[in-house]
């Protein structure tokens, strides 16, 4: 789930970011005055938009940019002479603001950044040299003793994975133990 942190210099105009925000249905995690204090707001959450001006209390935006994981977004308010000058990677909205242009900005940057996240964790994670080779060794058992070709034999562990609800290597330990056993 994603949030939102307005960091602004001002708490006045910060909550009047949040509540033109909320009015359009989007909550805001967190207002805060300082980089330092949203720096540490978004080390607590998973994943969101941040939302500042180009001067902060503590620091400049491209200060707290750099600090800026890579699993949060940065949506500057700022003139357009600044906006200009944004770093890639910084999307930026000029004064005057309009609620929809924000609400609607955020609502594309939380969307693309679930998108990018969610791709990141369909990626299924390396297997361990361990691991590969439960996979290999059965396959070459099977191909010997199958007379299946390679691309076979892992189509068959890759099949009974499937049919059985166990991953690859659980399956190829058990096609190993099967024919080790008999």
């Amino acid at each position: 789930m994603s949030s939102i942190i307005v960091v602004l210099p001002k708490t006045e105009e910060a909550k009047q970011i949040r509540d033109i925000l909320g009015r359009r249905g989007l909550e805001v995690a967190a207002v805060c005055t300082t980089g330092a204090s949203a720096l540490e707001r978004v080390h607590q959450m998973g994943s969101g938009v941040v939302i500042c001006s180009y001067r902060l209390r503590d620091m400049h935006y491209t200060q707290f940019a750099r600090y800026l994981p890579d699993y949060f977004e940065m949506l500057l308010l700022t003139s357009a002479a600044e906006a200009e000058n944004c770093p890639q990677g910084v999307i930026a909205l000029t004064y005057p603001v309009r609620p929809g242009d924000l609400a609607g900005t955020v609502q594309m940057m939380l969307a693309q950044l679930d998108r990018r996240l969610g791709r990141r964790k369909a990626v299924p994670p390396k297997r361990t040299w361990k691991e590969q080779n439960y996979i290999n060794n059965a396959k070459m058992v099977l191909m010997e003793r199958n007379h299946m070709t390679e691309q076979e034999a892992y189509r068959y562990i890759q099949k009974c994975s499937m049919d059985s609800g166990t991953n690859m290597v659980e399956t190829a330990q058990m096609i190993l133990l099967l024919i080790y056993d008999s």
